[in-house]
């Protein structure tokens, strides 16, 4: 069988502001907790273990693309993975989320991180990409991500999730030069990390930067909008690569500096007015409230056409939720959802 060029996934055009016959979409957490498959073997397996298993990982991805029939997958994976190898001791515990049982927040503590070497350090990922690539032949391409350099520095220096960052703004504004020498390993890591599951087989990534929404304008210029560039500059310019943040609404220009052939935005903006700030020189990826999917149908169509309408058409949308889906929507929604997106933006 003749394998589809690149160019004839409706997904991958889009990336490229190139025209497609319809609007493609897939959807952030499209393969989690909402899906009762998921649940099954999560009730076997912690999530670590589901992430370190290729087979297992593989299996999880694929579960949405028949269900759902979404124009891309994406790697069932975590941002955090590669702070193991680098020499952070992680755990998933449950119900609360990551947690960092040693946090970094001293230069020498800094000073004793790895650059890690993906192919080696995080082989049970490059396999599982490898896998859902020729389960994938000739179906929709696969997503490969990693978190951005703030994200990952917060959890890093936090211990986990934050409401304020009180611990990681303090580092960035009290010691400039640990919190430079920690975004330039981060950046270092991710450039390898990026471009090791191109290597494996991932035909676009995306850069969540989940995190950077809680920074000003002026604190993301300074502290954070070099690294995100290095991380992008560095990755392979063979694949597009999508630039996500939450709560970013304030930051969509400085994001469009730092690169990305498409910026993410979320819910919080209108997507007309994201483009329009953006300008049309780069495609865009959003951006219905994943808690419109709790709601009835009708408030669901209603959303998918109110988006669509704002694209007006344009080559270079791809729809997706602000954020991911949560765990308790309907899996029935999502895939009217995708439906909906697929005929309503028939060319």
């Amino acid at each position: 069988m003749r394998e589809i060029a690149a160019e004839d996934y409706p997904f991958l055009r889009a990336c490229r502001r190139q025209p497609t016959e319809y609007t493609p979409i897939w959807l952030m957490r499209q393969a989690g907790r909402y899906m009762k498959e998921y649940r099954k073997l999560r009730r076997r397996f912690s999530f670590l273990e589901m992430c370190k298993n290729s087979e297992l990982a593989a299996k999880v991805t694929l579960l949405p693309v028949e269900q759902l029939k979404v124009d891309a997958a994406i790697i069932f994976a975590d941002i955090l993975l590669p702070l193991e190898p680098m020499g952070i001791e992680l755990e998933f515990a449950k119900s609360e989320g990551p947690i960092i049982h040693h946090p970094i927040r001293e230069m020498n503590q800094i000073g004793s991180l790895r650059i890690i070497e993906p192919e080696e350090d995080l082989p049970f990922l490059m396999e599982a990409i490898r896998i859902v690539r020729r389960e994938l032949e000739n179906k929709i391409p696969l997503i490969g991500f990693s978190g951005g350099p703030f994200t990952l520095a917060s959890y890093i220096i936090e211990g986990g999730h934050s409401k304020n960052y009180i611990l990681t703004k303090g580092l960035m504004y009290q010691d400039r030069v640990a919190w430079d020498s920690l975004m330039e390993k981060i950046s270092e890591v991710l450039i390898r990390y990026l471009n090791a599951q191109i290597h494996a087989g991932a035909q676009a990534l995306q850069l969540f930067d989940s995190w950077v929404g809680y920074l000003s304008p002026s604190d993301y210029e300074e502290y954070v909008l070099p690294y995100s560039k290095k991380v992008i500059d560095g990755a392979d310019k063979s694949v597009p690569l999508i630039h996500f943040a939450t709560s970013s609404s304030t930051l969509l220009e400085r994001m469009k500096r730092a690169g990305g052939d498409v910026i993410g935005v979320d819910w919080r903006v209108d997507l007309k007015e994201a483009w329009a700030r953006l300008g049309y020189e780069v495609a865009i990826q959003g951006n219905l409230d994943p808690v419109i999917l709790l709601g009835p149908v009708d408030l669901i169509e209603r959303e998918v056409k109110r988006i669509l309408g704002e694209a007006e058409g344009r080559p270079g949308h791809i729809f997706n939720l602000g954020h991911g889906i949560l765990p308790n929507t309907p899996v029935d929604h999502v895939a009217a959802l995708v439906d909906m997106v697929h005929r309503f933006s028939l060319r």
